[in-house]
């Protein structure tokens, strides 16, 4: 099983290329997302993709740092337009998965990717540096308030189904992505 982590930053815009702003908190809605993010909106570049996969995206912050590294720019975790910056998880680990973020139950539903719509919004070459480090989308199964500093904990398939995680034939099925 990975190993549980924390959310260092969270990030939200109300519209598709705008920029992103951080919270100190946020509320996760059930089906939604991140309340007031664009994608909870019904609006984003990637609306038009299934619902459960476009709810919620996380991002390492590790991650976020060697790509800054290597590509020789300033790039802040904000800039990944990710939803949720984390610490101390394999994030592409979680895919199929369920796991808590504070009192939020998620599911892992495919690895994010970065596209040309990021490199144009940043004015930078990311596609191939982030190619493996993009993060992965979410879909909030139990919505909860949510804060800076909260604890992310895989959970087994039972602590999930206690927390109302549907099962069986209900259970969502991750996609895989090829990067």
């Amino acid at each position: 099983m990975p190993p549980d982590g924390r959310v260092l930053e969270i990030w939200s815009t109300a519209a598709a290329a705008e920029p992103m702003r951080r919270h100190p908190t946020g509320r996760l809605v059930a089906g939604s997302g991140l309340e007031g993010d664009r994608y909870a909106l019904g609006g984003g570049t990637w609306a038009r993709y299934p619902a459960l996969e476009k709810q919620l995206t996380l991002i390492d912050s590790d991650d976020v740092a060697a790509v800054a590294a290597e590509i020789g720019a300033d790039l802040s975790p904000g800039d990944t337009r990710r939803n949720l910056v984390t610490q101390g998880v394999d994030l592409p680990a979680l895919v199929g998965r369920w796991f808590g973020v504070g009192d939020a139950l998620l599911f892992g539903m495919k690895r994010c990717p970065p596209c040309t719509h990021l490199e144009r919004l940043t004015g930078t070459r990311l596609v191939k540096a982030m190619a493996q480090r993009g993060g992965i989308n979410a879909a909030v199964f139990a919505g909860a308030t949510i804060a800076e500093g909260d604890p992310l904990r895989v959970l087994t398939d039972d602590e999930a189904a206690r927390r109302g995680a549907p099962t069986g034939a209900d259970r969502p099925v991750a996609r895989l992505v090829a990067t």
